[in-house]
């Protein structure tokens, strides 16, 4: 008897995370899911969370590579994120960073794709400071200072 409680002790956190995660994800709209799916067949490990009250995130992999894709609550797409290593960052995004910035570095860099068009988001660490830049495709930067209070998201 006291085996079986040891066990169900080891086993009810993971089955109750496991049902708030399928609770969340019944609550995504069918709009949304059908869209996902059929914008990313090959996606596995899917994780949906709301964004805001007209969004919808979901987290997962594909061809080897973490993403983030956003869904308004009609089912359309709105942009999709990765990782990208430091090295796959073009040479003229790396001159308008140097141009930008002296002395940083590169805390994490992604691409992000919209229907506008491809940018890439940097997070930055500059001295003491850390800035969140973006540089679309025509080159154009655009930077916000990081509060020291703002939670980071790493997993």
């Amino acid at each position: 008897m006291k085996n079986v409680l040891i066990i169900l002790a080891l086993l009810f956190p993971l089955w109750t995370q496991s049902c708030a995660q399928t609770s969340e994800n019944q609550h995504v709209p069918e709009k949304v899911k059908t869209a996902f799916s059929q914008k990313f067949p090959k996606a596995k490990k899917v994780k949906w969370e709301k964004e805001n009250e007209s969004e919808w995130e979901a987290e997962f992999k594909m061809d080897g590579k973490e993403y983030s894709a956003n869904f308004s609550l009609n089912g359309d797409w709105m942009e999709t994120e990765y990782e990208i290593k430091e090295s796959a960052i073009p040479a003229n995004i790396k001159t308008i960073l140097d141009n930008n910035f002296s002395n940083y570095e590169i805390e994490e860099a992604e691409m992000a794709e919209t229907s506008s068009g491809n940018s890439y988001e940097f997070e930055i660490e500059q001295g003491e400071e850390v800035f969140e830049v973006v540089i679309d495709a025509q080159g154009n930067v655009s930077q916000k200072k990081k509060e020291d209070d703002d939670d980071d998201d790493e997993d």
